[in-house]
């Protein structure tokens, strides 16, 4: 129940950040707003503002929100409708939801680079005896790694992703030491394998660096540019059939997560809720019809040849696209139920 009540306070969250997002920037429009929830599915409280006219409801399932524009999905005469806004305005507010996501996800990730007891880098301070072996191929003591094979790292946490997505076979590490930049081909990593995946990992110990406000500013940026690409790249791990669909979660399978995160301490609670966050926004973003990403590249089209697809079509395509994406989760979240009893 605890597991619960804290799943559904971080989606809480979440939903409320993301659909605020198209709130106060449809309202700083001057847009009419019929209806604001939180939830989805049968309506469990409501409320309908005297001074604006909006219903503000919480409703049944806690798995997405809406802000109800007139002539958002048809066409409106009112002069305050959605339809009747310029593109622009239109495509600031389309955005809008998956940017706070995002910014959000930036702000946990600075609170956690803030309380972290020491900030890593990428210099070689020791090697770890029971698994090292990329000391063999010539990683030294004292070296600081730069590239890993062609990608740029500049915090720790940058390295640790890049050897545990490249590190499966031998990579190219290209390290300042002495001042000079020396290239190490073919350095070896250990490996382990976790749901039938293998991942590369680091087989030394780092060094650290003070903390102060260039060195949080910098790693709150790379690490946050890491989850990113981290999720992008995930996303692309399905399309390429490096991970399967048993490897992607829906809302049990994350609730589940967080759980498991919150008990390990605030530290990782945090961090997980910072990746949903990255990962709702960046999603959202995917030009997938029915998503915010599909919306704006209608609204982009439009801005490209000055008017608009007839709404019918566009309507159609989004239904279309909430119908593959509705039957997907129900399949995801059948797939969480069997593992919850397996």
């Amino acid at each position: 129940m605890t597991t619960i009540l804290i799943a559904l306070l971080v989606f809480g969250t979440l939903i409320l950040v993301h659909e605020g997002g198209h709130y106060v920037t449809a309202r700083l429009f001057g847009v009419k707003i019929n209806e604001f929830a939180i939830g989805m599915g049968p309506r469990l409280l409501s409320r309908k503002s005297k001074k604006t006219g909006i219903a503000y409801s919480l409703c049944a399932f806690p798995i997405g929100g809406y802000v109800a524009m007139a002539g958002e999905d048809e066409e409106s005469d009112d002069e305050n409708a959605l339809n009747r806004k310029p593109v622009w305005q239109r495509m600031i507010i389309t955005a809008a939801g998956a940017t706070l996501n995002l910014l959000l996800g930036l702000i946990l990730m600075t609170s956690m680079v803030l309380s972290a007891k020491t900030l890593t880098t990428t210099t070689v301070f020791r090697f770890s005896e029971e698994v090292s072996v990329s000391n063999k191929d010539g990683l030294q003591v004292g070296d600081r790694i730069v590239k890993v094979n062609g990608a740029s790292v500049n915090v720790y946490y940058d390295l640790a992703y890049h050897v545990m997505r490249k590190g499966t076979e031998p990579v190219d590490l290209t390290v300042i030491r002495d001042g000079k930049r020396v290239l190490l081909p073919d350095v070896t990593f250990p490996t382990i394998t976790e749901n039938g995946i293998v991942y590369g990992m680091v087989d030394f110990v780092p060094t650290v660096e003070e903390k102060n406000p260039w060195t949080v500013a910098k790693h709150t940026w790379c690490q946050t540019l890491t989850s990113v690409r981290m999720i992008w790249e995930s996303l692309l791990d399905l399309f390429t059939g490096r991970a399967g669909l048993d490897q992607v979660s829906g809302p049990i399978g994350v609730t589940e997560a967080i759980g498991e995160a919150a008990k390990e301490g605030a530290f990782n609670f945090f961090y997980m809720t910072a990746l949903i966050s990255l990962n709702l926004g960046l999603f959202n973003l995917l030009p997938i019809p029915a998503l915010d990403g599909g919306r704006l590249i209608f609204q982009l089209i439009e801005l490209i040849r000055r008017k608009p697809i007839k709404p019918e079509w566009e309507g159609h395509i989004h239904f279309i696209g909430l119908a593959i994406l509705m039957l997907l989760m129900i399949l995801i979240t059948f797939k969480d139920v069997i593992g919850l009893f397996g």
